[in-house]
């Protein structure tokens, strides 16, 4: 007989809920409850494996989807905000902070001369490397007590809740486009 699993915060507030409210059938709070706890966990361990490298987790998520655009690392302004769902505001901000670090370049698109390109600077490319090693290996703490099957069940259970939220689905001819639009 395997041993009981111990319980978590979220299975007190259930337990009050159900107390309180019995009425209700409060077990979305389980899943919601646990993902946000969770979150924070993994936004916590991030924040401490990203500050040695002196950038911060939104200034991380511009370098890193430049890194994985491939070669020359490059993208517009646009394409950046639109990958990481920010304002253009947003990305200004950020773009003005990795610029001044030196570890991104915004240059004059050579293809149309009105609009700029960020391109991921030598040192940024540097930079970034090793940030996501450390990235990956963070991630890898946080989901080591799965199973690599109980990660692709997870997986499998989160792409299906994302699905079913408006605009994450991608259709095939999107996905195969997937390459950058040149800059």
């Amino acid at each position: 007989m395997k041993p009981p699993i111990p319980k978590d915060h979220v299975d007190l507030l259930l337990d009050q809920w159900a107390r309180e409210r019995p009425d209700l059938d409060v077990s979305s709070m389980g899943v919601f409850g646990r993902m946000g706890r969770l979150l924070k966990h993994l936004e916590k361990a991030r924040s401490e494996a990203l500050s040695p490298f002196g950038f911060n987790e939104g200034e991380f998520d511009v370098l890193a989807t430049l890194r994985r655009s491939g070669s020359p690392y490059t993208l517009s302004p646009t394409q950046l905000y639109r990958s990481l769902m920010l304002t253009s505001g947003a990305i200004t901000n950020r773009l003005t902070r990795l610029e001044s670090a030196g570890w991104i370049e915004r240059v004059v698109n050579p293809a149309d001369g009105r609009g700029l390109s960020v391109h991921l600077s030598a040192n940024g490319l540097a930079v970034t490397e090793a940030a996501v090693a450390i990235h990956v290996a963070t991630q890898e703490m946080v989901l080591g007590g799965l199973s690599d099957g109980d990660r692709q069940h997870l997986a499998r259970l989160l792409k299906a809740v994302l699905l079913s939220l408006p605009g994450e689905a991608i259709s095939d001819v999107e996905f195969a486009a997937r390459e950058p639009e040149s800059p």
